[in-house]
């Protein structure tokens, strides 16, 4: 069964760049049609999709988010990262990755998450 890990700090100061990774075992990232993705919730709100990469390596941002959002992977290690630039108190959230059977920007379609992890934008 796949398992999904995030890691990174919980603390980034104002203007930074938050980064977060995703370590993903138990099946390959390349797998053919698999989507993954980084999804977060701002407390007391609901989940936002950010953004998703795809098996093939193809991205995929919300248009919210996409001029502060990248994201790339590793296929070494069987992960990929999030860099969200710019970070204000607004992007404090718990930041989940996921994966999806196919592309999708819908929380509900994602099949597998991470336990997610909690980021707070503050100096």
């Amino acid at each position: 069964q796949v398992q999904l890990q995030e890691s990174g700090p919980g603390l980034v100061k104002p203007s930074q760049t938050l980064s977060l990774t995703c370590t993903v075992s138990g099946g390959s990232i390349t797998t053919n049609g698999y989507h993954w993705s980084w999804i977060r919730q701002p407390p007391g709100e609901g989940l936002e999709w950010m953004g998703t990469i795809s098996y093939s390596g193809s991205t995929y941002y919300s248009p919210s988010l996409k001029s502060r959002t990248s994201i790339s992977r590793d296929t070494s290690r069987n992960e990929f990262t999030l860099h969200l630039s710019s970070v204000t108190p607004e992007d404090t959230a718990v930041y989940y990755c996921a994966r999806a059977s196919g592309l999708s920007t819908n929380p509900g379609d994602m099949g597998y998450w991470g336990e997610g992890t909690l980021v707070t934008v503050s100096s």
